[in-house]
């Protein structure tokens, strides 16, 4: 791999981290045809995409710092310090107890089905081409039937958790976290824009958990060009991932997400398309 190309996968992973697209399926596109994933060995592949992940998560971290902050000193001050019934708690602490829950799935599901999540099935074009139309028709149908009438505020165990669970559905590559985590807020009864935000705080523990694991489990292969690139890759990512967050809060105030659901029709056809042709391996 090269710094050109560490930078472009960079980019790749920042922005569609966060749009409702797939970043797992747009980086092994990538990596496809640019001929950096290995047949014999593709959790490297998977190690380096969890990596370059921990950009976003910073980029994350400094989006909704003030959130962060809030949620993490009121959740330890009235569940430790000065503790409180849950129903007497306030929004942020409770919201400690939401991203708690909501992360359960992925986690309970990711450790079961490690060896799956990090195998040549889910770096396969077929499965990614798949998931990219058929979570699109579903955004689609939650987007139809939707009643956009939750905030933040109105939150509860119940959405939480299937909110939770969608996040978990996206270890399906191509699903998108993003995507899957928006419908279920759809699902719901979330406004866009709370559902998308909701989806970026419920990310935090499960890609930074991601991103620490397979660091360490990555550090026996890298070397001094590796290293580098990995970091070129993680900063790059992090900064298009800001740029990410704002655009699409901003994009969901005013529009809906059918500009995603078309975009992922299109691409699972053309992929589609390009392995059926010969054109790229699957």
């Amino acid at each position: 791999m090269t710094i050109i190309e560490a930078i472009i996968l960079g980019v790749i992973q920042g922005i569609t981290e966060f749009l409702p697209i797939s970043s797992t399926g747009h980086l092994t596109l990538a990596g496809k045809f640019m001929n950096l994933i290995s047949a014999e060995n593709p959790e490297h592949w998977t190690s380096f995409i969890a990596i370059i992940q921990l950009g976003t998560m910073v980029s994350i971290l400094l989006y909704f710092w003030r959130d962060i902050l809030n949620i993490t000193m009121e959740f330890l001050d009235q569940n430790a310090i000065h503790r409180r019934k849950f129903s007497e708690q306030t929004l942020n602490a409770k919201m400690g107890w939401f991203i708690f829950a909501g992360t359960l799935p992925i986690v309970i599901i990711g450790l079961g089905f490690k060896d799956i999540i990090e195998g040549a099935f889910t770096k396969n074009l077929y499965v990614i081409s798949v998931s990219l139309i058929v979570l699109a028709v579903i955004l689609a149908i939650a987007e139809k039937t939707a009643k956009f009438k939750y905030e933040l505020k109105d939150i509860n165990f119940f959405r939480a958790i299937m909110v939770g669970l969608a996040q978990a559905v996206a270890l399906i590559p191509g699903s998108s976290r993003s995507g899957t985590t928006i419908t279920a807020g759809l699902f719901v009864g979330f406004n866009r824009e709370t559902a998308a935000r909701f989806s970026f705080l419920l990310s935090i523990p499960a890609i930074l958990a991601s991103g620490i694991l397979q660091l360490k489990e990555a550090i026996p292969y890298l070397d001094g060009d590796a290293t580098l690139n990995l970091i070129v890759a993680t900063i790059v990512s992090a900064v298009s991932g800001w740029l990410a967050i704002d655009f699409l809060l901003k994009f969901l105030k005013k529009y809906s997400t059918f500009v995603f659901i078309y975009y992922r029709i299109a691409l699972g056809i053309i992929i589609l398309f390009l392995i059926i042709s010969g054109y790229i391996q699957p």
